[in-house]
Formats: C-alpha cells, sequence, structure tokens
C-alpha cells in the first residue's frame, strides 16, 4: 500500500472517531459518564504505574455537586417579575 494512502486512512479514522465521540457525548452524555468512570477505576488501581494513575485521574469525569435539593442546576425557587 502506499505510503500516501495509507496516511489518508488513518487521518479519515481519526476524523470518524472523532465525530463518534462527539455524537456520543451530545447524545448519550450518562454512558460517556459510565464508560469514562468505569475506565478511569481501572486505570487507578494500585498496582498500575504512576503514569497510568495520572492519566485515570485526568480521564476521571467531573464530579457532580449535590448542593441543591434535587442536585440539579441551582435554578430552583421563584423567578423574578419581568420588568418593562
Amino acid at each position: 500500500m502506499d505510503r500516501g494512502l495509507l496516511l489518508q486512512y488513518a487521518i479519515i479514522a481519526l476524523a470518524v472517531l472523532a465525530s463518534a465521540w462527539v455524537v456520543l457525548k451530545k447524545q448519550f452524555p450518562g454512558t460517556v459518564r459510565r464508560l469514562r468512570g468505569a475506565l478511569a477505576l481501572w486505570l487507578l488501581k494500585p498496582q498500575r504505574s504512576p503514569r497510568l494513575q495520572a492519566l485515570g485521574r485526568r480521564l476521571a469525569p467531573p464530579a457532580t455537586g449535590g448542593d441543591g435539593a434535587c442536585g440539579g442546576c441551582d435554578g430552583c425557587g421563584p423567578t423574578p417579575p419581568k420588568q418593562h
């Protein structure tokens, strides 16, 4: 196989993977969060190398804050009246 053709296939494969990741994040955020959490837990095992553990800490999904009663958007409460 020609080197240029191989490079073209590699670039196309990277573009397809990147677009699939964007679609997953937009359409299935819960699934992506669970996958990131599972991968991070697998990488953070004590017997793993420090580099893999650091990668696991970076991949771990951000913690959700339970500040409000529902743990939501902090948009609870009455809305201020409109001023004309």
